[in-house]
């Protein structure tokens, strides 16, 4: 099999969603398509809806719009017969979503194992659907890409230490649009969001595994506490609001990268977050790191607004997370399959 007139699909479908593997899948296609890899693209992107890829365009592009949800029946039944029509060779799925019959060679990044952990109240039906998507994303994908050694640890750990020889650990990236805001900038976010001069800061979801409860009891009386969630806030405001923040906290009891922290020092935002899982490893030395507990996040909050970390040091450390990286590395990971020859 040659890389002449090779065509790779990607699911974009989450590129509509204010969510982590929507940032992921935006960033991924917009960084790869900047490229001049010798394939052509098929991106399945959601109908309708504000995904933020029509800038890639270009003759080894085509925008295929699809009105089908993640986790639905049509996913199943539907996309195996368009995948089939769009003479794609490889799918790319920046999820663990893959259709049961994907009728083409395909590969997955799992970012996580959150709901095996933590199944945030799911039915039964819904968590035996999940885990057999996942173990089939796992066991059929032809290479598995996942965004911490974290996460690639618990993957062997739970289906097998074999699937280590097809994984590929790619950091995700910083955008370029997170650094320390101007005064002015920031004295605009807070009148708009009518935010005191001094407050603490939680971006992410409020399931579960978040621990957000055990950051609203550890708040220390007196403190304005700012919890970001679900988009309630504009995704251009997002880098002033971490400047003006005297703190960032995350006291996540699981995260498969953990792209806020990296975002927050990037901002030069002092982060305190638990030492679960990935976060260590994304960390890097620098934030506090903390027991999940309210008396270990208390703690650390006093910590960091007395004596924070270095903060030139941490804006250094989040520079070195690149989008741009990451598609190289994923792009390398396209081109030694097609090297391979077809096998299922």
């Amino acid at each position: 099999m040659t890389d002449k007139g090779y065509t790779i699909g990607i699911d974009c479908r989450f590129a509509g969603t204010r969510s982590g593997i929507g940032r992921y899948t935006r960033e991924l296609v917009l960084n790869l398509t900047k490229r001049d890899d010798p394939w052509n693209y098929v991106l399945f992107l959601p109908k309708n809806a504000n995904h933020g890829l029509d800038s890639t365009q270009g003759d080894r592009i085509i925008h295929y719009p699809l009105s089908i949800s993640h986790y639905s029946l049509r996913e199943q039944i539907e996309f195996p017969k368009i995948i089939r029509k769009s003479k794609i060779d490889l799918l790319h799925v920046p999820h663990f979503n893959v259709p049961l019959k994907c009728p083409v060679l395909f590969i997955t990044t799992i970012h996580d194992l959150i709901l095996h952990h933590y199944p945030n109240q799911a039915t039964l039906p819904k968590r035996i659907a999940y885990k057999m998507l996942m173990k089939h994303a796992i066991r059929k994908s032809k290479h598995i890409i996942t965004v911490s050694n974290s996460t690639a640890d618990d993957i062997a750990k739970t289906y097998g230490e074999d699937v280590r020889s097809k994984m590929s650990v790619i950091y995700e990236g910083v955008s370029e649009d997170f650094y320390p805001r101007s005064d002015e900038d920031i004295k605009r976010v807070r009148e708009k969001y009518q935010l005191l001069e001094q407050f603490l800061l939680y971006v992410g979801a409020c399931k579960e595994h978040k621990n957000v409860q055990t950051l609203v009891d550890a708040c220390p009386e007196g403190w304005e506490l700012v919890l970001v969630t679900g988009g309630n806030v504009d995704d251009a405001d997002l880098p002033t609001i971490y400047s003006a923040a005297s703190c960032f906290i995350l006291p996540s009891l699981y995260e498969g990268f953990g792209l806020p922290i990296l975002e927050a020092m990037a901002c030069g935002c002092p982060v305190v977050a638990s030492n679960r899982t990935s976060i260590p490893e994304i960390a890097g030395g620098n934030a506090i790191l903390v027991q999940p507990t309210v008396e270990g996040v208390s703690n650390g909050i006093k910590q960091a607004l007395s004596s924070p970390p270095d903060r030139e040091k941490a804006m250094e450390h989040a520079k070195g997370f690149s989008w741009e990286r990451m598609a190289e590395e994923t792009a390398n990971i396209y081109k030694s399959l097609i090297s391979q020859p077809p096998s299922f």
